[in-house]
């Protein structure tokens, strides 16, 4: 099961490379060093050609990528966790990577070793795992976005709702609504929002905190 480990800097690599081998985690030559990201995709071929998993841990600042080219990268191959590695990570960057997909995890490169570790191991497990000060910078942005929420306190429920999967029945069953009054919330929502779809109004709720991530992945 190979580390790719993608990223220019050689002491970055060493460090993680040594670490995940002494975690037990990948041995020593399962760890394979990627500095250029035009390499990545190359390399995720390679071993899944020879029938192995892969996870890679990448700074997607130094490698001078752009957030599309991450973006298609995944979407070639969504079974793969990326963990992303860096100090030069916007807030809006990680929310939009984060939160919709939990294929991604985050760590800073002055995390204490202990979240390093915890970071690793859970995406070696297939689990998510970002790290509490970039956990703190999001929900303190989602209070924010709550705060200026264009929804009413009801059509924020019924978002929440449709978030979680709720059909348009349900949502009226729960609520003790008709069936029409939840479609015209429906149809406000999108309007509010400025979005075409339900989908996109879920991108929006977990975005902005009304429905908790981990709630919607399960």
């Amino acid at each position: 099961m190979p580390l790719l480990l993608a990223d220019p800097q050689d002491v970055t690599r060493y460090a993680i490379g040594k670490l995940a081998v002494e975690q037990r985690l990948f041995e020593a030559d399962e760890v394979c060093a990627v500095p250029h990201f035009t390499q990545l995709k190359n390399a995720i071929d390679e071993a899944i050609r020879q029938g192995a998993s892969v996870t890679v841990v990448i700074d997607y600042a130094l490698l001078n990528c752009s957030e599309e080219e991450l973006t298609l990268l995944h979407q070639r191959f969504p079974a793969i966790p990326f963990v992303l590695f860096s100090d030069q990570l916007s807030r809006d960057f990680l929310r939009r990577m984060l939160l919709p997909d939990k294929a991604f995890s985050v760590v800073l490169k002055d995390s204490p070793l202990n979240e390093i570790h915890d970071c690793l191991a859970d995406a070696v497990a297939r689990r998510q795992y970002i790290c509490p000060r970039i956990l703190s910078l999001i929900e303190s942005q989602e209070r924010q976005d709550t705060e200026r929420s264009p929804l009413t306190a009801t059509e924020r429920e019924i978002l929440k709702s449709m978030s979680l999967g709720h059909s348009t029945k349900e949502i009226a069953a729960e609520r003790f609504l008709s069936v029409y009054t939840v479609m015209t919330h429906r149809k406000n929502i999108f309007r509010k929002l400025r979005v075409n779809n339900a989908q996109e109004a879920i991108r929006y709720a977990l975005r902005a905190g009304i429905v908790d991530p981990l709630e919607y992945y399960i």
